[in-house]
């Protein structure tokens, strides 16, 4: 094995997604505030819209995004197998610094359809953390990548403790009087601008036999839906997975509604109380992961991580008192984070090492799909009941996905080929 080989990319694959993850966490606490919250004096609804209306404005803007990348990121996958992952993740990265630029604007400007083609374009060219992800397997044995998997979900967490924080304060005008709704993405422009010099000084491709002469299919997306379902090894990872995303998206799209609803909670604070959560995600992905596995095999901990999380969702609804969440956090933080490492990395290790980023592509398409439809249902949901209805059908998938995995997974004797 050649010094190349041995050379790992992952202080630097760290990086490159932590900086990705802080531009996204930066968005957290304002784009509530933009839709789903007339309080706010960000709010960009014209006068006459309801709140409801509103709610399904929020989860259409959220689904934009994965719609997208169901199309494109399997393609990028395959691209980067053909043609190496550092230009596909600068590609990928410079989507994003001008997704950022052009939502920022939209802010400025009041314009929805830029905001909505802003996220479309970002989606389009979202291939960053796959291919990252791919970039940590050609290079870790596969016995060893729950445990890098870990360390990239540490640089999820770091990005989701720095990312709120600064979305709530760089928003707020009582810290500066120059900061506004349009601070944080310009922000988060740049450190993509930022992270497109890192990747092109410092990383180093980690493909060392592409494959030249394999031709792109360009309706990969459609059919890694079918190749997933028809791989009968993987089917049961894909479909545990299909399963938690979506129940994650419901989640996600509401939970910053959620706050405000129930807690009158002002961007400043959805910013705080997700660093807060991002703390615990660190701990998790950078000390838990790391010595449950070395005890524990990824199905012995999916089993009981699946089942924690969607639990935890549910007792979200308890508390009267939006410190009550405090006592929550950690716990789902920790379910979480197992889970969200122990699957790639057994989704991963499942796979031989020259179609990684192939599998990795079906992943994402499978993950794409599970992030699409959930917003556009919580929107009506939300619209319709309430906005803490999405959260029962978050917990409801995220509990159902950790009963499929334990009644239909088995492990896989040979690495698919």
């Amino acid at each position: 094995m050649n010094e190349r080989q041995r050379r790992s990319p992952l202080p630097i694959v760290f990086l490159i997604v932590f900086l990705d993850l802080l531009g996204i966490g930066i968005l957290i606490p304002i784009v509530p505030q933009l839709l789903a919250n007339p309080g706010s004096p960000f709010y960009l609804l014209p006068a006459g819209w309801s709140v409801e209306q509103g709610y399904l404005l929020l989860g259409l803007l959220v689904a934009v995004f994965p719609v997208m990348q169901f199309v494109a990121t399997p393609i990028l996958g395959e691209i980067s197998d053909r043609f190496g992952r550092k230009p596909v993740l600068l590609f990928s990265l410079a989507g994003t610094c001008l997704s950022y630029v052009l939502f920022a604007l939209g802010v400025v400007f009041r314009s929805l359809p830029l905001l909505f083609f802003a996220r479309a374009l970002d989606g389009f060219t979202g291939g960053n953390i796959s291919v990252a992800q791919a970039a940590i397997s050609d290079t870790t044995p596969p016995e060893q990548r729950a445990k890098s998997f870990g360390l990239i979900g540490a640089a999820f967490g770091l990005g989701f403790i720095m990312g709120p924080y600064l979305g709530g304060k760089l928003s707020d005008p009582e810290v500066s009087r120059w900061f506004d709704a349009a601070t944080p993405f310009w922000f988060a422009a740049l450190l993509s601008f930022a992270n497109i010099v890192f990747v092109t000084l410092r990383f180093s491709e980690t493909l060392l036999n592409p494959q030249r002469e394999r031709r792109i299919n360009w309706r990969k997306s459609a059919q890694n839906i079918n190749h997933a379902w028809a791989l009968a090894a993987l089917r049961p990872l894909y479909i545990t997975n299909f399963l938690l995303v979506s129940g994650f998206s419901f989640f996600t799209t509401f939970f910053g509604v959620f706050l405000i609803d129930r807690f009158q909670f002002t961007q400043g604070d959805i910013g705080d109380f997700f660093s807060y959560m991002g703390l615990w995600i660190v701990f998790t992905q950078a000390v838990v992961v790391r010595r449950v596995s070395k005890k524990f095999g990824e199905p012995a901990v999916l089993r009981v991580s699946l089942i924690g999380s969607g639990i935890c969702l549910l007792l979200y609804h308890v508390p009267t008192v939006w410190w009550g969440l405090l006592f929550i956090a950690p716990f789902f933080a920790m379910f979480n984070g197992l889970t969200q490492a122990n699957l790639i990395g057994l989704i991963s290790r499942s796979a031989s090492p020259r179609i990684q980023g192939e599998i990795l592509g079906i992943n994402a398409s499978v993950q794409a799909l599970a992030q699409a439809s959930p917003p556009l249902i919580a929107g009506f949901v939300a619209s319709a009941i309430s906005p803490e209805a999405p959260l029962y059908i978050s917990s409801a998938l995220i509990v159902l996905a950790g009963l499929f995995f334990i009644v239909y997974f088995e492990p896989v004797e040979q690495p698919v080929s």
